[in-house]
């Protein structure tokens, strides 16, 4: 891990994928995303009618986390967060989020919504450090493992202009969360 250089976050764009698909296929590699699950979803993220918000983060020239999120009217649901296992414990996660927090902001989303593997306890707890509560689950949702989702919420703070219980940028790492 790289001590002195803090990863730069920037918009997520169709060259980037190959980095994003190793780090995929490292961190999730049961249920890992395909290049055309990427592709589509980059596809809606630029221009007017954009309803969606990718970002990478960068240390040097690596790319060492992403996530991704998508608006439909005023709610938004976070589609993916994931950190480089050697960034894992450095705050990255926690501002992976705050920038999807920010983009819902932007589209002027009411509610967040995530869905998170259950047995991933580590990213519950920055989740909830941000204000999403558990509202339910989703059962074998993530496959081919079986493993159930926990469906969590958050409702942003329309009078502030941001996210409501977005703490520092010190946060748990290594999140996953595939919708």
């Amino acid at each position: 891990m790289t001590d002195t250089v803090t990863p730069r976050l920037r918009e997520m764009r169709w060259w980037d994928i190959d980095a994003v698909l190793v780090l995929e296929k490292d961190l999730f590699p049961e249920d890992a995303w395909s290049r055309g699950m990427f592709w589509s979803e980059l596809a809606h993220s630029r221009g007017a009618e954009a309803t969606r918000r990718y970002v990478v983060a960068e240390d040097g020239d690596r790319v060492v986390g992403y996530a991704g999120l998508a608006a439909s009217g005023d709610l938004g649901d976070v589609q993916t967060i994931a950190v480089a296992r050697d960034h894992w414990g450095t705050g990255l996660g926690g501002r992976l989020l705050a920038e999807l927090l920010r983009a819902a902001t932007a589209f002027e989303c009411a509610e967040v919504m995530l869905e998170c593997r259950i047995d991933n306890t580590r990213a519950q707890k920055l989740y909830e450090r941000f204000g999403f509560e558990a509202i339910g689950f989703r059962r074998g949702y993530y496959q081919p493992g079986n493993i159930d989702a926990l469906v969590m919420k958050m409702t942003t703070a329309p009078d502030s202009g941001s996210a409501a219980g977005s703490p520092s940028a010190d946060g748990v790492q290594g999140t996953e969360i595939h919708g």
